[in-house]
């Protein structure tokens, strides 16, 4: 089995194991109706589940590639890597202080600059705009659909 093979099957074990044990825990949360507390993890629980599935039904169906030359592989961009990862830890710091719309509206903004393309011109309007919007649409779901309290921070009034 050629690395590739061998790494969309671990891949695939990987999120399949990963989402039933995320099932199990998420069972075990106390249900106080059909959408509570407890629904999203379920979600995401069985949508980990379905993907690890799908993964394993994708790498059934891969070519056996032994003796073939080994195609040019993408080399991982490490600076897009850490600077994403350093966006997730500043939202996490900062999100109890600022509140979730500011600083998620600031998070996506930031990651949509950071994953856009170096030979592509950063859409400053156009990100702006999808930064706040997803943020207030998710605050809102949140809010008034499930009925949680997510941080407020600095829009307290």
């Amino acid at each position: 089995m050629d690395s590739y093979k061998r790494n969309e099957l671990l891949s695939g074990l990987a999120m399949f194991g990963a989402g039933v044990a995320y099932l199990v825990l998420t069972l075990n949360l106390p249900r106080r109706g059909f959408v509570d507390a407890a629904f999203v993890p379920w979600v995401l629980a069985v949508a980990l589940c379905l993907l690890g599935a799908l993964q394993l039904w994708a790498w059934r169906k891969l070519p056996d590639k032994r003796g073939e030359p080994a195609e040019k592989t993408e080399s991982i961009d490490y600076p897009t890597v850490f600077k994403s990862l350093a966006l997730v830890l500043l939202f996490t710091a900062l999100l109890e202080t600022v509140g979730f719309v500011i600083m998620t509206v600031l998070y996506l903004y930031a990651q949509f600059i950071v994953l856009t393309p170096a030979e592509q011109k950063v859409k400053h309007l156009q990100y702006a705009l999808i930064a706040v919007v997803s943020a207030v649409v998710i605050f809102y779901i949140f809010r008034h659909g499930f009925d949680l309290l997510l941080p407020v921070g600095l829009l307290d009034f």
